[in-house]
């Protein structure tokens, strides 16, 4: 059983089912505290309780909607090694398909009610440890609303078939086709364009940077105006979906190019996206937005819970030829990559 086509369905009913039950356990919490409580720390992340809230549901409903088709091997944080393989007792070299899944991206702006946190999940088939991102044929992402919002937005890709989407209003639970598109802009003006910097530690470096690329591909502005804007959502589904929906034009995350900053400033490494964080990726792609590594190529990292990647975000193509010699320069520059 090959055709990744026929999980799409089972993994939205997957989504849904964590969305509703993380929305509803915080509805229900009598102390807001206890879903900012630190459960552990894993490799890949801090366990926040609010994390436990989905994650308990998780091998449970991939167990019961996905590996009745074929055993698969899922990957996501607070799992034991970081993955498993279903059905119980199946092999990995059983293994159809590879599924990274991150219950909650977005976790911190979720835990304190002020912005939504999303549901992400790429498949891909199975060939071993050496899967990468680029393998995945189908993703998935659903929004977990805060409590006082009522609408939710859902999207999900297969590979050449480009992306769809569907919004749900938690009220009267009508679904409605999510229409959607990239900006157009070939440049910053009067647009949202983001360097991430959403820890401390080297946000002086990467603040100089930013400025560089918005110097760059911005009209010249007048004394006391604002010619362009920043988002740092602290999700990286969030900030994908962004791009997908014409909200921003430009994103990057740096963050694993400062850690040798960090560490010549005597502090400890920061918290880097990871492969589960990028899981639905593909629906960004699909859509036309142009997601690639630093240097422009496609984002190659393997499905795992460990690796830290840098990526870059553009809404389009033109777009993308105009940031990418910027960034490089100011990369560069500082001695982030070679010269």
């Amino acid at each position: 059983m090959t055709d990744i086509s026929i999980l799409l369905d089972p993994i939205r009913t997957i989504h849904e089912a964590v969305r509703d039950h993380v929305v509803g356990n915080f509805e229900r919490l009598a102390d807001e505290d206890a879903a900012r409580a630190v459960v552990t720390e894993e490799a890949g992340d801090t366990i926040y309780a609010i994390d436990r809230l989905s994650e308990e549901l998780l091998v449970d409903l991939f167990e019961r909607h996905i590996a009745c088709f074929a055993p698969l091997v899922l990957i996501a944080e607070g799992i034991g090694g970081g993955k498993t393989v279903l059905p119980q007792g199946a092999s990995e070299q059983e293994a159809v398909w590879r599924i990274i899944v991150d219950p909650i991206d977005g976790t911190r702006g979720l835990m304190y009610q002020k912005r939504s946190g999303w549901i992400l999940t790429g498949v891909a088939p199975d060939r071993g440890d050496e899967t990468r991102l680029s393998d995945i044929q189908l993703a998935v992402q659903t929004e977990i609303p805060l409590i006082k919002q009522h609408l939710s937005d859902a999207l999900w890709a297969l590979r050449n078939r480009g992306a769809q989407g569907e919004r749900f209003n938690r009220l009267t639970r009508e679904r409605v086709p999510l229409n959607f598109h990239p900006s157009a802009a070939a440049n910053l003006d009067h647009g949202f364009g983001t360097v991430t910097r959403f820890f401390s530690g080297a946000r002086d470096l990467l603040a100089a940077i930013d400025d560089e690329i918005v110097h760059s591909l911005t009209s010249k502005r007048g004394p006391g105006k604002a010619i362009c804007f920043e988002d740092q959502y602290i999700s990286t589904g969030g900030q994908l979906y962004e791009l997908i929906v014409g909200h921003d034009r430009f994103i990057a995350d740096l963050r694993p190019l400062v850690q040798g900053t960090m560490r010549d400033r005597d502090l400890e490494s920061g918290l880097c996206c990871h492969p589960y964080d990028l899981a639905a990726e593909l629906i960004a792609r699909e859509a036309g937005v142009s997601i690639t590594d630093i240097s422009g190529k496609p984002l190659q990292p393997r499905l795992c819970v460990e690796e830290d990647v840098a990526w870059v975000g553009c809404a389009n193509l033109e777009l993308r030829k105009r940031v990418q010699p910027v960034l490089e320069a100011a990369l560069r520059k500082r001695s982030l990559i070679p010269a």
